[in-house]
């Protein structure tokens, strides 16, 4: 994995099929502006998994990435602009972000409004990119984080995994070195990013994946089969599915 600034439905291939498949590339965007930050180590574990299934990772740390608010007339600097190019390269996307105030964090909304640069790209934003998105809350409420990222990836044309992990009592979970205690936790991010690198592949070489219809604009329509959550149970997490 590079740093800048269990499988859902697993797939069966002959050894010259895996040959032919093209290297997808899966870049995380996350972590908060604290030193030691839940949310960044979350995203590693499931960066992690995307790597384990074949992609090639990259990590975008918004407390190394440093970048200035967003200005919509301003001329961007040179930070930005290898930002939105890192991302748009991307096949797919890993998203993880702390509550804060019950939506996402400042430093990821910030990110994810410079990424309106892309709208002159053809194909515009992130069309047709998988987007797998995660939460961490000190308390219960994580699922309004990952609720507001989908309505992110959306209004970016992007489409969002069904699997989403709003991750509570993040203190309990993660120790001060970002290892997660909760075993079934890691299992479950592992398993998004095995899901974002695998939906990413089938619609590199689709255009298409299997939990999108094909709708009659012609724009794709999502189903929602699913999503995990961690439990709101004091002192361990479990999965459920919503």
């Amino acid at each position: 994995m590079h740093e800048g600034g269990a499988t859902i439905g697993p797939e069966t291939s002959t050894t010259s099929e895996r040959v032919a498949q093209p290297q997808i590339r899966v870049v995380g965007l996350g972590g908060s502006l604290a030193a030691t930050s839940a949310s960044l180590a979350a995203l590693k574990v499931a960066l992690e998994g995307a790597a384990a299934a074949g992609a090639d990772t990259e990590l975008l740390n918004l407390r190394v990435l440093d970048l200035p608010m967003f200005q919509p007339t301003a001329t961007p600097a040179e930070a930005v602009v290898r930002f939105c190019d890192t991302v748009y390269a991307a096949h797919g996307l890993l998203w993880s972000s702390p509550m804060y105030n019950g939506t996402v964090s400042g430093a990821f909304k910030n990110a994810t409004d410079w990424l309106h640069l892309l709208g002159d790209r053809q194909p515009p934003y992130l069309t047709d990119k998988i987007v797998g998105v995660m939460s961490t809350a000190g308390g219960i409420h994580g699922l309004q984080v990952v609720n507001t990222m989908e309505f992110i990836s959306r209004s970016l044309r992007a489409w969002a995994v069904p699997i989403v992990l709003p991750i509570a009592r993040a203190s309990e979970v993660f120790g001060a070195d970002g290892a997660v205690r909760d075993p079934r936790v890691a299992g479950q991010l592992r398993a998004l990013g095995q899901e974002v690198e695998r939906a990413a592949r089938q619609m590199t070489q689709h255009g298409n994946c299997d939990w999108i219809d094909v709708g009659k604009c012609g724009r794709a329509q999502q189903h929602a089969v699913g999503r995990i959550r961690t439990s709101d149970r004091p002192g361990r997490s479990r999965g459920s599915i919503l």
